[in-house]
């Protein structure tokens, strides 16, 4: 990495936290403003639709931003293997899909299907599927960087764990199932792997800062 790179990727790896805490935060708060939507039978998408809205609507929004900040780092200073490009090129897919997200509010379940909702549910599938396997294909370029190395049994261990939920959550896409339950069980993995990813973001950008810094 030239010897700006390292300050550019903390700083990416940084916005990319803020990012993903504003989402946390958002996502708790509307938990407290919309007590009359069960976790149970409620989707986090859910909170988009009626009161407070714009809320969910700007952490989707803020969550799409994380993907592309930590997939601009990534690139930068993460594994250069092909699983590892490939993996942040997931990441962006997920950007994009986040956004389709955020512009299309789902259905209730107690309403008539739209075109809207249609194309909100399209983008779910796409961008947990990408998040998945995004969190996979890193979990094996981790053991061939050596930058990456110390992270790659972390990763590897959320990346199983993200799998898991991933199940999980298709197994109760059904009605009378805990669906609203699995559904946050899998975001609540993913910011874990998101906000860790990132925080060794930070810790290898401030190992090569400090390397060039020595020899120069």
């Amino acid at each position: 990495m030239g010897g700006s790179n390292p300050d550019r990727s903390r700083r990416f790896a940084e916005i990319a936290t803020a990012c993903f805490g504003y989402f946390i935060a958002a996502l708790v708060l509307l938990h407290i403003l919309r007590l009359d939507y069960t976790p149970v039978d409620h989707m986090i998408s859910d909170y988009a639709v009626g009161h407070f809205g714009w809320v969910m609507t700007t952490a989707f929004v803020a969550l799409s931003a994380g993907c592309l900040m930590l997939g601009l780092g990534m690139f930068a200073a993460g594994p250069r293997s092909i699983a590892g490009r490939c993996a942040v090129l997931l990441l962006w897919v997920a950007t994009v899909g986040l956004l389709v997200t955020a512009i299309f509010p789902t259905d209730l379940e107690t309403a008539a299907s739209t075109t809207t909702g249609n194309i909100h549910t399209a983008s779910f599938l796409v961008n947990v599927t990408s998040l998945v396997l995004c969190s996979l294909l890193f979990a094996v370029s981790f053991r061939q960087s050596e930058s990456w190395r110390g992270y790659r049994w972390t990763g590897l261990v959320l990346a199983i764990a993200l799998l898991a939920a991933f199940i999980a959550q298709f197994l109760t896409l059904h009605r009378g199932a805990p669906y609203g339950l699995t559904n946050r069980f899998f975001v609540a993995v993913l910011m874990v792997w998101f906000l860790m990813t990132a925080t060794h973001l930070r810790r290898v950008t401030n190992f090569s800062q400090r390397a060039t810094t020595q020899r120069a």
